[in-house]
């Protein structure tokens, strides 16, 4: 992983979900609800940032590969594809191949910047989700300029994100709107007044608008964005029994989908586990969720269809550097593939949500 997910700010960020609080407060007028429900979703957080020599002439992301050993330095597992290029179209056709068959309806892909490697590999994922009738959408990772993150800098990204890619038919949308979703680092660079002064700038310079899902459970969070999610739970579930886990999931996802309310988009995130102890960087003790053989994912799974949200969100497609990946190893074989096929199509039939309005 090239950036911490669950570090930045983790103590505000747990407290502020156990508490229910945001980490700015807001007085801001609630952005308007949106108008009708919400189709079912299920979105996998995608990694289109690794590369090998042989595609794009040199490694990104993977490290000190051994193929014979099947052992790749900070990669908690061995893909049983290999140490691949996410530019590569035979790569991205099997991943989009097996996310459908698997029931999923689309990938959260990991965006950070107009002509970044993340960016250029964005319209061979479109072209060959709208191949396979899946939906992508950016995760929107970090403001620009770096030294000084502003409300300027994202309105550009964002409006290049729209423009460029929102109205290509695989893209994601609700009520004809792209959406985007806003992680964490992004959000705590602008803090939550930031962003709505960001959505409110880019509304009125689009009129035909967008849809943006901000990474932070709370109701403070839920007057500015149109929905909100977590992208890692960890925090919250690391160490814990699997007895445990189940009984959290079963308390917290119901609350998750309390805090959206009506009118905005309720997301649970599962995980079938996390582990970024590999990464040297990443000192102990980390917050690592046991899979349990399985079951940690299945558990999950069962807790989050039961909580009703609008979208289930896994944590993750392919994060090989934190071990919360669900595409196949060669530690763990497709056992989460299975798990995510039994139950990803069930949910995706669902009716709407009743309370959208």
């Amino acid at each position: 992983m090239g950036g911490p997910r669950i570090t930045v700010n983790a103590g505000l960020y747990i407290l502020s979900v156990l508490a229910g609080v945001a980490f700015a407060a807001t007085e801001a007028t609630p952005r308007a609800a949106l108008r009708q429900p919400v189709p079912r979703e299920v979105l996998a957080f995608y990694y289109g940032w690794y590369g090998n020599p042989e595609v794009s002439q040199r490694w990104y992301h993977w490290k000190n590969v051994d193929t014979a050993k099947k052992h790749i330095d900070e990669s908690t597992h061995y893909p049983v594809l290999g140490p691949y290029d996410s530019h590569d179209p035979k790569i991205v056709e099997t991943h989009c191949r097996q996310a459908a068959e698997a029931g999923l309806t689309g990938f959260i892909v990991s965006w950070w910047g107009k002509d970044s490697f993340e960016d250029r590999g964005m319209p061979l994922m479109l072209a060959t989700a709208q191949k396979h009738g899946l939906k992508i959408t950016a995760y929107y990772e970090t403001v620009p300029p770096r030294d000084h993150p502003s409300v300027e800098g994202a309105l550009a990204d964002l409006t290049y994100l729209t423009v460029k890619y929102g109205q290509h038919p695989a893209w994601l949308k609700v009520d004809g709107k792209p959406v985007i979703f806003v992680y964490s680092r992004a959000l705590n660079e602008l803090k939550l007044d930031g962003w709505k002064e960001v959505i409110e700038d880019y509304t009125s310079r689009n009129p035909a608008g967008a849809v943006f899902v901000g990474d932070q459970i709370s109701a403070e969070a839920a007057q500015v964005f149109d929905g909100i999610h977590t992208y890692n739970p960890t925090g919250l579930t690391k160490g814990k029994s699997l007895a445990a886990i189940q009984s959290w999931s079963k308390t917290t996802f119901a609350q998750w989908v309390k805090t959206a309310g009506s009118g905005r988009i309720a997301c649970v995130t599962i995980i079938p586990g996390f582990d970024d102890s590999v990464q040297p960087s990443r000192k102990p003790p980390r917050p690592v969720t046991d899979r349990y053989g399985g079951k940690t994912y299945r558990v999950m799974w069962q807790r989050a269809v039961a909580a009703g949200p609008d979208w289930i969100l896994i944590t993750s497609w392919n994060e090989w550097h934190e071990g919360s990946e669900i595409e196949a190893s060669v530690e763990l074989g497709d056992r989460e593939w299975k798990t995510t096929a039994e139950f990803a199509h069930k949910f995706a039939a669902k009716k709407p949500r009743r309370g959208s309005p």
